[in-house]
């Protein structure tokens, strides 16, 4: 602190002073309360206010008040403090390190103090529940064509009546009729036994890909062969697609054709967008000589209880009558497709592939996409039979999955 001096000539600019030139008792006083009040106000230091001066009397008195208002002080320090207005600066408390923040002030005793429970849940996201995804809805595509065999495209939900094992079910329309994605699986026979106009069925079967796909369908190819294989993944490309089935070229090995089945049908389901209509065309004769785990009844299985539309387009022709094994291998195909909801073909000119390509095409185009929530909510694991018609038009004629494995 800077040291202070105190000239006794100011005193002396005002009154007079005795006889002998020594300092009268009132200069003395003045002088004394004058240094008491320096002392205080160093002593204050941040605090800025003045202890009054009780002791002053004369006219230095209204002087010295006069200087302490000028400097901003308050002459009555018990007013700062009671005046709302006018509070003093926070003192860090003893836990508090010079230069830290102060603490925030407890609330008051009135408002309770904030806590995480106490905070607003986040408001609920507004499409959270726009879409019902429940593992026990069960898919029904329908197909639905007149005594020609023309599509029918005009129906509502309200149209149709669904029965589970007698039970009539709340139908819902899934999408429009033909414009849910399709998920395709496209299962190629490339074993000795269908080498017979493999050109033009390969053919066939790139021109079938270039019309049924259509923006937001996918598809993937598979080989059958002495073992399942994966040719081309999942693709929204047409163009890939096509490509890639104009390459494949048939072999000598033996037909693992139901290992293949199961295979296609896990890929689809576990890769299809909700909601996607899941399709297996399959170009094969049926006839199963390597398959190492699956079986027909397991295949058939696995096609159900993963929602596969399943079509089968056997080029033998009129030849599979000619030995057991052929007539077996094509009834095993007719099955799963009458148990999915599909259609097996039988060609009897491999010219005829074409229309036969054109027939699913057409049918996938306008196949309606039903769903229900079963009033058997019982999850036992069985085999539950459906049958789907139209209210008051017996003439039309419905092709749609004969039943479904339920949960367990």
């Amino acid at each position: 602190m800077t040291p202070m001096i105190i000239s006794t000539s100011f005193f002396r600019s005002s009154g007079t002073r005795r006889s002998g030139g020594s300092a009268s008792a009132w200069e003395v006083v003045a002088v004394t309360t004058f240094l008491l009040g320096l002392l205080m106000l160093t002593s204050t230091g941040s605090n800025l206010t003045a202890a009054p001066l009780t002791g002053a009397t004369g006219p230095y008195s209204n002087h010295s008040a006069s200087v302490g208002m000028a400097s901003g002080w308050r002459s009555t320090p018990n007013q700062a403090r009671q005046d709302p207005a006018r509070q003093d600066p926070v003192r860090p408390t003893p836990e508090q390190r010079p230069g830290e923040r102060p603490p925030n002030p407890a609330p008051p005793e009135n408002q309770p103090r904030q806590t995480k429970t106490d905070r607003q849940p986040d408001p609920p996201d507004p499409d959270a529940e726009a879409i019902r995804i429940d593992s026990t809805l069960v898919v029904v595509p329908v197909s639905v064509t007149d005594q020609s065999g023309q599509p029918i495209r005009d129906l509502e939900a309200e149209d149709f009546i669904l029965e589970e094992e007698g039970a009539k079910q709340q139908v819902q329309m899934l999408g429009d009729p033909g414009k849910t994605p399709i998920e395709l699986g496209l299962l190629f026979d490339v074993s000795r036994s269908v080498r017979n106009r493999f050109d033009f069925e390969k053919t066939a079967a790139a021109k079938f890909l270039e019309v049924v796909l259509k923006d937001g369908d996918h598809a993937s190819l598979f080989l059958i062969g002495h073992s399942s294989r994966l040719l081309v993944e999942r693709t929204g490309s047409a163009a890939k697609a096509v490509s890639a089935a104009l390459a494949i070229e048939p072999t000598d090995e033996a037909t693992a054709f139901f290992d293949t089945v199961v295979k296609a049908a896990r890929y689809i389901e576990e890769n299809a967008a909700t909601g996607a209509r899941k399709v297996l065309v399959v170009i094969s004769d049926g006839e199963d000589n390597n398959s190492e785990n699956f079986l027909l009844r397991e295949a058939l299985v696995e096609a159900q209880g993963r929602n596969c539309l399943f079509y089968a387009i056997n080029p033998s022709g009129p030849s599979i009558r000619l030995n057991r094994m052929s007539i077996r291998g094509h009834e095993g195909m007719v099955r799963i497709a009458n148990e999915t909801g599909g259609m097996a073909f039988l060609p009897d000119r491999i010219e005829d592939l074409t229309q036969v390509f054109n027939h699913i095409a057409a049918e996938l185009q306008a196949q309606y996409l039903l769903g229900y929530y079963p009033s058997n909510e019982v999850n036992d694991g069985r085999f539950r039979r459906i049958k789907v018609r139209v209210h008051n038009r017996a003439e039309l004629r419905i092709r749609a999955r004969q039943g479904y494995y339920s949960a367990k």
